[in-house]
C-alpha cells in the first residue's frame, strides 16, 4: 500500500532543482514557490488525466494543500524517526545502484560477453592456491613459482605431466589439468578472459583469481554448439558385466521399447530413472566431455546413441531438443542481468572509479601509511591526521583504522588501496543529486512520499479505524446519506466519508496555521500558456 501511495502523491511533488531566473508563483510563510516547480508538478500526468481533471485552479489547490502537508509532516518531525531514515536508505541504495557503473564499459561488457557464447575454448590450467590463512604477502612468491613452471613447459615438458605434479586443483592429478570447453560465464571472469585471450596452443601469462594464480594452455576454440536436453540410461559397472547389459538394453531399445521406459526399468541414475531418464539442459561443460560429445553428435530429435563408457559407467543418450545460440537482442536483458550479478558487475564499477579519481585528482599522505605497513607505532596525534583528501572532503588516518578493524588476511597496502576506492565512491554517491537531475526528482518524490504516508497514516487513517465513538458520531450526524441506518452495513463507505472529512478538517488548520499568498498576474499568466 505504502508504495502504491507514494508513487501517486508523486504527482505534486516539489522539484525546484536548479537556480533559474524563474517567476514566484505562490509563497507560503514567505517561502517562494516557482513556476517551474508547479509546471512540472501539473505537467507530469497531464496525457493520462480527464480534461476536467486538468483546470489549473483545482491543481493549484491540490498542490498548495499538498506543500502545507509536508510543511506539517517536518515540523513534526516525522524525517527524523529510525523507519523513515531506514526505509529511506534502503530505497536510496536500489535507486543509485545504475549509477554506479560505467555504461559505456558496462555495454562493452555486454557485448563482449555475447561475443564469447558464440565461441567455446578448450583449456587445459595449473593453479597455485593461495595459502589458508595467507595474508596475500606470498602473492609475488605464488607468481614467481608460476613462472618458473611455465617456463619449463616453454622448454619442452608436457602440459599435462605438470599440472599432475604440481597444481592445487584435485581433479588436475586425473585429467592433467584439462577443463573441457566452455564459454561466457562458466568460469571467474579473469579465468574467462585469459582463456579468450589466449590463442590456441599459446601458454597464458601467470594471472590472479580469488583461488590463487593460475597459467592456462588454450587447446582449441570452436563454435558454439549451444544447449540440449537429453535423457540417459546408466549402468554404473564400467567392466565386461556392465557393457553386457548396456548392450542387452540397446537391442530392447531398437526393438520397440520405449526409451522412457527402458531408463525407469534400468538406469541406475535414479535421481534421472524416475523421470524417464530425462537430464536437465546442458551446454558445454556441464557434463564429462564423452557424454557431452555423444549428445551433441546427435543431429536429429529423439535420436538416440550407442551405448559408450565414461568414468561413471556405461550410457545410451537420447536427444529430446536442440538451443541454438539466440541473437544478441534476444539475449541482451538476461546477458545483463548475469554481468549485473556476477564478479563482472564489480569490473564496470571499477572502471567507474578508476574515472572519478581521474575527475577527483585526489590527494594522499602516504608517509603514516608507510609507517603502518612497517608495523611502526603511531602517535595519537597521528590518528587525526589527514591521509587522503577528495576535493572538500578530508579523511584522517582514524577513518582508514576504523575501515582496517576485523579486515584480516590482507596487507596494509591492500587495504589502503580498498578504502580509498570506498572513500572515492561514496563521496561520488554523495554527491549524486548534484550530478543527476532525474536522480534527485526521483529520490526527492520518495523522501516526500513516504513522509505524506506517516502523516496520513497519522491524522486520517489511523483515526478513521480506530476511532469508533468519532465515526459512530459522524455517522449518526450524517445518516441521512446513507442507505441503511445500520452502520455495519455502510461501515466502508462511512468510514471513507469520515476520512474525507477529517483530511478537509486538517487542510483548513494548516490553511488557518500558514500564510499562502498567491501571486495573480503570474497565475494568469500560466492559466494563458495551457489554455493557448
Amino acid at each position: 500500500m505504502k508504495t502504491k501511495f507514494i508513487f501517486t502523491i508523486s504527482l505534486f511533488i516539489s522539484i525546484t532543482l536548479f537556480s533559474q531566473k524563474d517567476e514566484v508563483l505562490l509563497t507560503i510563510n514567505k517561502t517562494p514557490i516557482y513556476v517551474s516547480e508547479f509546471k512540472r508538478v501539473y505537467e507530469k500526468n497531464l496525457d493520462q488525466i480527464k480534461e476536467e481533471e486538468k483546470d489549473i485552479d483545482k491543481n493549484l489547490n491540490l498542490f498548495i494543500n499538498y506543500k502545507l502537508k509536508l510543511i506539517d509532516a517536518y515540523q513534526l518531525k516525522l524525517d527524523t524517526s529510525k523507519t523513515y531514515k531506514s526505509e529511506l536508505n534502503s530505497y536510496k541504495n536500489q535507486l543509485m545502484t545504475p549509477y554506479l557503473h560505467d555504461d559505456e564499459f558496462k555495454q562493452k561488457m555486454v557485448k563482449e560477453a555475447y561475443d564469447r557464447t558464440l565461441e567455446e575454448v578448450r583449456a587445459s590450467h595449473i593453479l597455485l592456491a593461495y595459502p589458508k590463512n595467507s595474508d596475500k604477502k606470498d602473492s609475488l612468491t605464488l607468481k614467481k613459482k608460476l613462472e618458473e613452471v611455465r617456463t619449463r613447459i616453454l622448454n619442452g615438458e608436457a602440459f599435462e605431466k605438470v599440472a599432475k605434479e604440481v597444481s592445487s586443483d584435485p581433479s588436475a592429478k586425473i585429467n592433467g589439468g584439462d577443463l573441457g570447453y566452455f564459454s561466457a560465464f562458466r568460469m571467474v571472469y579473469q579465468f574467462e578472459d585469459a582463456a579468450y585471450k589466449t590463442k590456441v596452443g599459446d601458454i597464458s601469462k601467470p594471472f590472479g583469481t580469488r583461488f590463487g594464480y593460475h597459467i592456462l594452455k588454450v587447446t582449441d576454440k570452436r563454435k558454439s554448439r549451444g544447449e540440449v536436453e537429453a535423457a540417459h540410461i546408466l549402468i554404473r559397472n564400467t567392466e565386461a558385466k556392465g557393457k553386457s547389459k548396456i548392450d542387452s538394453i540397446y537391442k530392447q531399445i531398437l526393438s520397440g521399447l520405449a526409451f522412457g521406459d527402458a531408463a525407469k526399468e534400468y538406469s541406475e541414475d535414479k535421481g534421472s530413472a524416475v523421470n524417464g531418464g530425462k537430464l536437465p539442459r546442458f551446454g558445454s561443460g556441464r557434463m564429462v566431455l564423452p557424454f557431452e560429445n555423444a549428445v551433441m553428435d546427435l543431429q536429429k530429435i529423439n535420436d538416440v546413441s550407442k551405448p559408450f563408457k565414461t568414468r561413471f559407467g556405461w550410457h545410451i543418450v537420447k536427444l529430446l531438443k536442440k538451443y541454438p545460440v539466440k541473437t544478441f537482442e534476444e539475449m541482451k536483458e538476461d546477458l545483463q542481468r548475469k554481468i549485473r550479478t556476477s564478479n563482472r558487475g564489480n569490473l564496470s564499477t571499477q572502471r567507474l572509479i578508476k574515472k572519478l579519481k581521474k575527475d577527483y585528482q585526489p590527494q594522499e599522505n602516504g608517509t603514516l601509511i608507510h609507517k603502518m605497513s612497517h608495523k611502526e607505532p603511531l602517535t595519537k596525534q597521528d590518528s587525526l591526521t589527514v591521509v587522503y583528501t577528495i576535493k572538500d572532503k578530508k579523511i584522517t588516518l582514524n577513518e582508514f583504522l576504523d575501515f582496517s578493524q576485523n579486515k584480516r588476511y590482507i596487507t596494509t597496502g591492500e587495504l589502503w588501496e580498498k578504502f580509498k576506492d570506498q572513500e572515492i565512491l561514496n563521496y561520488y554517491k554523495n554527491n549524486l543529486e548534484h550530478i543527476y537531475p532525474e536522480y534527485k526528482y526521483t529520490l526527492q518524490e520518495y523522501k516526500d512520499g513516504l513522509l505524506l504516508f506517516d502523516l496520513m497514516k497519522m491524522k486520517v487513517w489511523n483515526k478513521s479505524q480506530n476511532d469508533s465513538e468519532e465515526l459512530l458520531a459522524f455517522f449518526n450526524k450524517n445518516k441521512k446519506d446513507y442507505k441503511s441506518e445500520d452502520l455495519e452495513k455502510v461501515r466502508g463507505e462511512v468510514i471513507n466519508d469520515f476520512q474525507k472529512h477529517l483530511e478537509d478538517q486538517w487542510i483548513n488548520d494548516l490553511k488557518s496555521s500558514n500564510k499562502v499568498k498567491i501571486n495573480k498576474k503570474v497565475l494568469k499568466r500560466v492559466k494563458k500558456f495551457y489554455n493557448k
